[in-house]
């Protein structure tokens, strides 16, 4: 005699159908996460200039070319190496042309480590100072980036300072 057979509830057809909406919604939500941070950023709309070399804002302060004779300079005065978790006091300083505000941001360069904005507030003609502070670093040596960002007249102005962070030992 056959056994009477049990209605299908369709949850033994699908097993890996639900795995895979969890999977596509997790994926979803990391892609809408760093959309987000790109948007949260604004960095679409600055205008980039690269750092002169040599730069090591370890030792002093870094300078960037705006064209024009304009000049941006951002000075981190840590005590030696730069470190994180550390108090810094930030300089930035802009020659030729009107700033209206000045920003900092420490970003990762191999890792996505959130956003690290510093405003920095106006002190005299094209000078900006602020404290900033770089993160707990993953790595025992990591990449960081300085990205400085200066409002004016024309638009967004800015420059990339790249520098290392070793992680000290207790």
């Amino acid at each position: 005699m056959s056994s009477p057979s049990q209605p299908d509830t369709g949850e033994s057809r699908f097993p890996r159908l639900r795995l895979l909406m969890l999977v596509t919604l997790l994926t979803l939500c990391v892609a809408l996460w760093y959309l987000a941070a790109h948007l949260l950023r604004g960095e679409a709309d600055v205008d980039w200039h690269a750092a002169t070399l040599p730069c090591d804002l370890h030792q002093s302060a870094c300078t960037a070319s705006l064209g024009g004779g304009r000049t941006l300079t951002l000075d981190v005065e840590a005590a030696g190496r730069i470190r994180a978790l550390e108090l810094l006091p930030l300089t930035v300083r802009v020659d030729g042309i009107e700033v209206e505000a000045a920003s900092v941001d420490f970003i990762g360069r191999d890792m996505d480590m959130g956003l690290h904005r510093f405003p920095l507030s106006k002190q005299d003609s094209g000078r900006f100072e602020g404290v900033g502070q770089v993160p707990i670093c993953t790595e025992s040596v990591m990449p960081w980036q300085a990205q400085v960002v200066v409002e004016t007249a024309e638009g967004r102005l800015g420059s990339r300072f790249d520098f290392t962070v070793e992680r000290s030992v207790p």
